[in-house]
């Protein structure tokens, strides 16, 4: 447990936030610290519970012997000169979920989802099936609710629906779940660990701790995932749409145990990555004996999640898509596979030396590009040597106008950066929101 010790919250942010008013009920002496100014309503808040947030750029040099733990904001690099310090002087560095993990009852079931796309999706389709089944259920985690902002409502015997991200798996070590499920993994994230063979060893933290009694929900049809789970202990159950495994698609049909479970005409959301995500969820639901009419009443309504191939507007015969949770090359195919109209695509952000041309197999449906942010030079150079018709802008206003102006009936105006979002916004929801105020407002306009 963290009490009464000295603790140095590293990034603020919402989990350093809810983080440190949490760890502030157990006698700990608390400094956070950030980089960049913080919202003045919490930071006033964590001031009135004693706790100074300092702002500097020399972060390591508040370190010294005399605290006990680093708590790092996921985003934080490992080779962070305040991480590297800690390190040195033997202080441990954990992250939020780490430290909500010691406080929580210890019967509580815990399913966990990582993947490199479809965690979103796949943690709200487990949670809104859930939920719908039992009571004393909790949606948490990277989806935007950090832990230790809600440990105070878990109780004994309740589930917690967790998203996970690589980035949270780096700082993880006494934290363990009962179902774990592990959606893909895919070349991406290379800039925060140096290496692809890094970023796939942090995805297997998934399953740590794992025996017999707790389950891998694993993707069979994803190479890197089998190698990557090959020799963990826990009990394996897959899903695939291309062999026959405990749950499978074949012929526009998913199976449950070699049984028809639910023609995907049924099924609300669309798209062979939704598909992925839903046998994944129905292994997670009939784990837990759910019965098969709740899953079946889910799947025929859910409408997918907020900023991934979300539906936003018609206009004039265009249908506008915000996916700013594409923040990757194979996310940006997963929604180009969608569309069979012609698209008229907004790339770019935040430059994390990735290059665009595994795009280019599927761009045929792409009428023009609209390249905007850090990347927008490096795209129009990829758009040029592949001969794809491209302009570019500063901001995400001015190429969202410019490819509605430009636009024909019958196309699609498709948000799908294959970027981060911190270049020009603080997350991947704001530039959602952004793009979505500037179509909905040509549509007032228009009328």
């Amino acid at each position: 447990m963290y009490q009464n010790k000295k603790i140095l919250i590293l990034g603020m942010a919402r989990s350093g936030y809810e983080v440190a008013k949490f760890l502030s009920n157990y006698h700990n002496e608390i400094i956070v610290t950030d980089g960049k100014p913080q919202e003045e309503t919490q930071v006033k808040e964590l001031e009135k519970l004693g706790i100074p947030v300092i702002i500097t750029e020399n972060q390591e040099e508040l370190l010294d012997d005399s605290f006990d733990v680093v708590v790092k904001n996921p985003g934080i690099k490992y080779t962070h000169p305040c991480v590297v310090k800690a390190k040195n002087l033997g202080i441990p560095v954990v992250n939020e979920l780490e430290v909500a993990y010691s406080y929580l009852p210890n019967d509580v079931t815990i399913i966990g989802v990582t993947g490199s796309n479809g965690k979103t999706t796949t943690v709200t389709l487990i949670y809104e099936i859930l939920k719908k089944a039992m009571n004393h259920v909790h949606l948490c985690g990277n989806i935007g609710y950090p832990v230790s902002g809600m440990v105070s409502q878990i109780q004994n015997g309740d589930i917690m629906v967790i998203e996970i991200s690589d980035h949270q798996l780096c700082d993880m070590y006494d934290f363990k779940t009962n179902i774990s499920v592990l959606t893909n993994i895919s070349d991406t994230h290379t800039d925060f660990h140096d290496s692809h063979e890094r970023y796939v060893e942090m995805k297997k933290r998934i399953f740590n701790h794992h025996t017999k009694e707790d389950y891998a929900i694993i993707n069979f049809d994803n190479e890197e995932v089998m190698d990557a789970t090959k020799e963990i202990e826990s009990n394996k159950v897959y899903f695939s749409s291309t062999s026959k495994q405990l749950c499978y698609l074949e012929n526009g049909v998913i199976y449950y145990d070699n049984q028809k479970f639910i023609d995907v005409d049924e099924i609300c959301i669309k798209g062979s990555h939704n598909y992925e995500n839903i046998m994944a969820a129905i292994l997670v639901a009939k784990i837990l004996k759910v019965e098969d009419s709740i899953i079946k009443e889910i799947l025929k309504t859910f409408k997918g999640v907020e900023h991934r191939i979300e539906y936003v507007a018609t206009i004039h015969d265009r249908d506008v898509y915000n996916d700013s949770k594409s923040t990757n090359n194979v996310a940006t195919i997963t929604a180009l596979k969608s569309f069979t109209k012609p698209i008229r695509l907004l790339l770019g952000g935040l430059d994390r030396n990735q290059d665009f041309d595994e795009l280019y197999p599927y761009m045929h449906h792409v009428k023009k590009v609209y390249c905007f942010g850090e990347t927008k030079d490096k795209i129009k150079t990829f758009c040029e040597e592949h001969h794809i018709d491209c302009e570019v802008f500063n901001t995400l206003k001015e190429a969202a106008i410019q490819s509605y102006q430009e636009s024909e009936e019958g196309e699609i105006i498709l948000l799908s950066p294959a970027c981060a979002s911190w270049d020009q916004y603080k997350c991947f929801e704001d530039r959602g929101n952004e793009f979505k105020e500037i179509m909905l407002h040509l549509v007032d306009k228009i009328k």
